[in-house]
């Protein structure tokens, strides 16, 4: 009952910090809400629910004005083993809800039937099950924020039969397609998608870190805005990420000839903003002493830094060793406008030109690239084995295994492993602890405080690139 009455006090205030962490179902209306809905049921008549599954199972609809589906990942919603949390963590990837179950299973390196077995014991639901789901709220998302076409929607959500995804989608939401498109406000101009986050949220910070490691001209700032030239599936077009503090939403303006690709956009945006991180967690976590505790105040809602591609962070960071932010970045700007393919897109008058694939840099003798012969191995090497599928950048594989692999290349240290295990494959344990800059804030912050941070210490790298690498910066000036 005291959980209970914590629960109605969250949805009574509207707390955003609580959103997808529980959902509440009205008794006298059948339908379930999130937190933050603005309607306010009397006390008796809820009842409250860890998921957005159990409201369904008891017999609760999603309720139109609030819509759950649209609520940030609860953390109860991850599942407790570890390849589940995994597999969880890369299902939005799919692009198309026909995957196959045996293929997705063995990236885990189980069967489909355990794979499925741990999914229904920790979640409820098969990992198909799951990605249905994840589509019709992607669906449901479209059809009230955008004027897509209800075939267009349906394409975007991964579907192939029109009759099909409707009869999903009515057995989803317990109504059409059509009843919620006439149920919604006037869209905005544009696809424009919003994603919703749990404050606080270092919006700023993470801009900031993106500008400071931008790729070549494929990413440019400006007004609060990051925007990116995005390839997928032999397609470019373009986006532009923003914040809205007031609505705790990130809005993604997508400019893509493809609608089938809608998905993978918004899975990426996510990812690249930390989107379902939970800051209360977190900062719980890292409150070890008192000095970053301090830094929490200062930077609070801190988030994890990667990048829109993992291949290209990898790369960057090659690149990035024992130089300076700027030349890493120089360099990498040097090694696109060698090697990458136009995208036909111009940006401020200029060609943007695509980043190299792996096989092309593979061949490619560097010439012109201004950095070390051994360097030029190391990222020919490690291209090679990309290639060759002797090392892949997937976050689903074990880290151990992923520092051990990618350290046999010639060239790659345990720095380099560390910041591809943080930014690349999103682990967020990983410290490089011989980071410039993160070797400075442990003359600050004790390490033994840092071990006490995991399985968060990802995030207390973040929060200390965020502090110190401005002080650090100034003293090499000097």
């Amino acid at each position: 009952m005291k959980l209970d009455s914590a629960y109605y006090e969250a949805l009574r205030t509207r707390d955003p910090r609580f959103d997808g962490k529980f959902f509440v179902g009205v008794k006298t209306t059948g339908i379930y809400c999130r937190p933050i809905c603005p309607a306010k049921p009397r006390r008796e008549n809820t009842e409250f629910f860890p998921n957005h599954l159990e409201a369904e199972k008891s017999g609760y609809r999603p309720c139109l004005r609030c819509r759950p589906e649209s609520a940030p990942q609860s953390p109860a919603w991850i599942g407790k083993s570890a390849v589940v949390r995994r597999a969880v963590k890369i299902l939005n990837s799919y692009e198309t809800i026909e995957f196959d179950e045996d293929q997705f299973a063995s990236l885990f390196g189980v069967t489909a039937r355990h794979l499925r077995r741990l999914f229904i014991e920790e979640i409820g639901k098969t990992p198909k099950q799951l990605s249905f789901e994840n589509r019709l709220n992607l669906a449901r998302k479209l059809l009230v924020e955008t004027s897509l076409s209800v075939a267009d929607v349906a394409f975007a959500s991964g579907y192939r039969s029109i009759r099909r995804f409707n009869d999903s989608f009515k057995e989803r939401f317990k109504r059409s397609p059509k009843e919620i498109r006439k149920s919604r406000a006037k869209p905005q101009k544009g696809l424009i998608v919003s994603i919703s986050y749990r404050p606080p949220f270092d919006f700023e910070g993470l801009l900031r870190s993106y500008q400071n490691h931008r790729i070549g001209n494929l990413e440019w700032f400006a007004e609060g805005k990051m925007y990116r030239v995005v390839a997928l599936g032999g397609q470019v077009g373009q986006i532009a990420i923003s914040n809205d503090p007031v609505k705790f939403k990130v809005m993604v303006e997508i400019d893509f000839p493809d609608t089938s690709q809608i998905h993978a956009i918004v899975a990426r945006v996510k990812t690249l903003f930390d989107l379902n991180s939970d800051p209360i967690i977190v900062a719980n976590s890292l409150e070890i002493d008192h000095k970053t505790t301090a830094l929490l105040k200062k930077y609070p809602g801190i988030r994890l830094p990667s990048g829109w591609d993992p291949f290209e962070v990898a790369v960057g960071a090659i690149l990035g060793q024992l130089v300076s932010v700027e030349q890493g970045r120089l360099l990498l700007e040097t090694l696109i406008e060698n090697l990458g393919e136009t995208s036909g897109i111009e940006v401020n008058g200029k060609p943007v030109k695509l980043f190299p694939t792996p096989l092309a840099l593979s061949k490619s003798s560097l010439k012109g690239l201004r950095t070390t012969e051994a360097r030029k191995k190391t990222l020919n090497a490690f291209a090679r084995a990309i290639v060759k599928g002797e090392l892949s950048l997937e976050a689903t594989q074990d880290v151990e295994q992923f520092i051990k692999k990618v350290t046999a290349i010639p060239g790659i240290g345990a720095w380099t492993a560390s910041y591809m295990a943080l930014k690349v494959l999103r682990h967020t344990d990983a410290f490089p602890m011989t980071d410039l800059i993160l070797a400075r804030a442990l003359k600050i912050h004790p390490k033994k405080n840092v071990l006490k941070m995991s399985p968060w210490r990802g995030y207390a790298a973040a929060l200390y690139w965020r502090e110190y690498a401005g002080v650090l910066k100034k003293e090499k000036k000097r």
